[in-house]
């Protein structure tokens, strides 16, 4: 699994899956300044905060599932979607992910295959889907790379026969070194796979191996060498900073592999432990040395992000940048534009019509269920009335401008309620205000899920303004 499907920085998984929708908890802008003076990159804030985007999504009773799941799939789409299909196979739980499901069994893969193809073409007719293009295709897990080349190019060929694809249709394989083999590249490009993710979190064979990783950073370096000399398909790769034993040196070295192997892109994360993980576990037990702490990981962010952007890449997203003008990375900006996100696959999540839903985990359950035509479906919940607002903070913070503008037309009274936090992140060193935006400078965009909570917490604030002002009228 890559980190693509662990976490951003801002703590957002990159799909709808593996969301849990939760009760909103009270945001309080002033939990969001900054000391004015300090060191903004190093010290605007104690700790990364996580401003989930289903925060407030309001759970649909069981009894109303069926009724309302269908009436999602029977409602037409005017705009065009991603999809994202599940592959919830890995042939280790590495130490740093939180999503760890089943251990991946040859034997395995193709009745899965058969059974996500099935889901394709039950699904493939309904207005939801059919209804309008889709552009992007995500196919993350797990480790879908894991299964067979047969078997991989039979789903990407079942993709493009049950949807309506673009012509340019950005189509990702996630995967890793280990089990996949340039034979397994060229059958996948063949099928119509435009983009290779890598998981690779760093090149440095000794950490690799603490972190549960089987294959040695040069075998690595040379798999995504050989990758990129193929030809076939866009490629990009995962890096993770602040990891347990990972120096200065090793980090930079990571960026140095980066830059001179000829990636059309590469993603830099940081790492974000999943509490009662087996990497925390690991540190609790001290079988790990502790990670960075967040002052010494937006340092080294920093450091990586100048020196790739001195040597000619550009810098798309808080955590993406590209080299190369086919590496779009269209799937996960449509993600955090709040696009609908059609799932496929045991565990997939996805949202469409102002609501969110997974699909259910266990494949054994859902093969149950859907026998006895049950939607095998789990967490379908309304999301919250300003979502669409709260997916253009994310956005537009993610592309470097924050539309003041735009956000007051979905939420009358946001730009007062946020003035004097933007004014605050100014003057403490976090960004550029301007009348109608916020762009946020390299300390903010390192900071970026504290600085999209705080601003969910003036949402928020507009948002009970509005309501209490109805309810005064009234």
């Amino acid at each position: 699994m890559t980190m693509a499907r662990a976490t951003t920085s801002g703590g957002a998984p990159h799909g709808g899956h593996g969301h849990h929708p939760a009760a909103a908890a009270a945001l309080q802008i002033s939990d969001y300044f900054v000391r004015i003076g300090c060191d903004a990159l190093t010290e605007a804030f104690a700790k990364r905060s996580f401003s989930p985007p289903w925060r407030g999504s309001r759970p649909v009773d069981g009894d109303d599932v069926e009724a309302v799941l269908a009436r999602i799939f029977a409602t037409l789409r005017n705009e065009t979607a991603v999809a994202y299909v599940h592959v919830p196979f890995c042939q280790t739980h590495c130490l740093f992910c939180g999503f760890f499901q089943n251990v991946w069994r040859a034997e395995a893969g193709p009745a899965y295959v058969d059974d996500v193809l099935a889901e394709l073409a039950a699904r493939s007719s309904t207005p939801l889907i059919a209804s309008a293009p889709i552009d992007a295709v995500y196919l993350g897990g797990g480790t879908p790379s894991a299964l067979a080349a047969d078997d991989l190019a039979r789903l990407v060929e079942g993709l493009r026969r049950y949807l309506p694809l673009t012509s340019d249709c950005e189509i990702t394989l996630e995967g890793r070194g280990f089990g996949f083999d340039l034979a397994k590249a060229e059958k996948v490009a063949d099928a119509g796979v435009t983009r290779l993710s890598i998981g690779v979190q760093t090149f440095s064979t000794q950490v690799r191996r603490r972190l549960g990783r089987k294959l040695a950073g040069p075998e690595v370096q040379s798999f995504l060498a050989d990758l990129v000399a193929l030809g076939r398909t866009a490629v990009v790769c995962d890096l993770i900073y602040g990891l347990p034993g990972q120096t200065d040196d090793i980090w930079a070295n990571d960026i140095e592999i980066v830059d001179r192997l000829g990636l059309d892109g590469v993603t830099l994360y940081a790492l974000n432990m999943f509490p009662g993980g087996p990497m925390a576990r690991a540190i609790e037990n001290g079988k790990l040395a502790p990670p960075a702490a967040p002052g010494v990981q937006a340092r080294v962010y920093a450091e990586a992000v100048e020196r790739l952007a001195g040597r000619g890449w550009l810098q798309v997203s808080q955590s993406h940048l590209v080299r190369s003008a086919r590496e779009f990375n269209r799937y996960n900006a449509a993600i955090k534009r709040g696009v609908a996100c059609l799932p496929f696959g045991a565990g997939a999540g996805g949202q469409a019509h102002g609501y969110r839903w997974r699909n259910v985990i266990d494949i054994a359950q859902r093969r149950d269920m859907i026998a006895q035509q049950r939607a095998p479906v789990e967490g379908l919940a309304q999301v919250p009335a300003d979502h669409a607002a709260h997916a253009m903070i994310a956005a537009g913070l993610e592309a470097g401008r924050l539309d003041l503008a735009a956000i007051e037309a979905l939420r009358p009274g946001f730009r007062a309620a946020v003035a004097p936090l933007l004014a605050n992140w100014a003057a403490g060193g976090l960004g550029e205000l301007s009348h109608d935006g916020f762009r946020p400078n390299r300390a903010g965009s390192f900071w970026i899920s504290n600085l999209t909570s705080g601003l969910s917490a003036g949402l928020q604030s507009a948002t009970q303004a509005a309501t209490s002002g109805c309810c005064a009228s009234a």
